[in-house]
């Protein structure tokens, strides 16, 4: 008896033995958005999807926790899945569960069918991937967040910078905490113009949250990405208690230099002011958003 024919990959992996940073991390450190893919044979990818990636399992994730010295993860359910997060439970269960690796998931419309499961699973927020789709469309940002408002969890939004400028007011207005992925999609020509002024303006409001994550997609740079980084610097300036750290390994949809997970964690540490300000990114501040034990 044959298997599932899968369809084979295009876009590349990341890095299969990833160097370890420079810096040293805290205990308790998070990675604060990481996605796994398959296995496809007992997690096929959704017939309607923008790419096909190659499979990410967890022990594959597992060599960069032990390269980088991470503790905690948070995996954000991907658009090749749509809202079949079964991939992204078994792989939250695998690395530890809640008390060491929380979920934002993708919830159908109306929100999740067995809010109490997703609880008790990790689940802390829901995800609207405006780039690459897969789930909820942008215009449905409130209902998605009137779903999940009274379970306490917070909605992640990845949106194309235009799109995030334009929804400011509405994200203000919001019952629950909003979460920019990827510094909110820097312009790395103006990297402190309208695109940080709309984060700054949404912070300012107190109930979101930035990852410092992804920057390399933006960059026009290889690493150490300068391009960007006066857009995080600015941030951590203003907002310090208002960041989180991610990886966004495996890197999907990456056709330039695959980065490398070290000098992502190396970046940040060159981001930030100093060492208490590296504490409360990789380990405060994810504590705080995502309902870990305090370290």
């Amino acid at each position: 008896m044959t298997g599932p024919v899968l369809d084979p990959p295009d876009c590349p992996g990341p890095v299969p033995h990833p160097r370890p940073a420079r810096v040293r991390v805290p205990d308790g450190a998070c990675d604060s958005h990481i996605h796994v893919f398959g296995p496809q044979a007992l997690f096929p990818f959704a017939q309607s999807r923008g790419y096909t990636p190659p499979e990410a399992p967890v022990e594959a994730y597992r060599r960069v926790q032990a390269a980088l010295g991470l503790a905690r993860a948070v995996i954000v359910q991907p658009s090749v899945y749509g809202t079949d997060n079964a991939c992204t439970f078994e792989a939250a269960r695998q690395l530890g569960g809640p008390e060491r690796c929380r979920i934002v998931a993708v919830a159908p419309p109306g929100g999740p069918r067995d809010p109490d499961g997703w609880r008790e699973a990790g689940v802390c927020g829901i995800r609207i991937n405006a780039v690459a789709g897969g789930g909820p469309p942008i215009d449905q940002i409130g209902a998605a967040a009137a779903a999940v408002a009274d379970l306490g969890w917070h909605v992640q939004l990845y949106l194309p910078r235009a799109a995030l400028i334009e929804a400011v007011p509405t994200l203000l207005t919001l019952p629950t905490a909003v979460v920019i992925d990827h510094l909110g999609d820097p312009d790395p020509a103006d990297p402190t113009g309208p695109a940080l002024v709309a984060l700054q303006r949404l912070l300012d409001g107190g109930r979101a949250w930035v990852k410092l994550s992804g920057g390399y997609i933006a960059s026009a740079l290889d690493a150490p990405w300068p391009d960007v980084a006066p857009t995080a610097r600015a941030l951590a300036a203003t907002h310090p208690d208002r960041l989180v750290w991610g990886t966004n390994w495996p890197h999907p949809v990456r056709y330039r230099a695959m980065p490398e997970d070290g000098d992502l964690l190396d970046a940040l540490a060159e981001w930030l002011d100093d060492e208490a300000a590296f504490h409360r990114v990789l380990v405060e501040n994810p504590a705080h958003l995502y309902g870990f034990a305090r370290r």
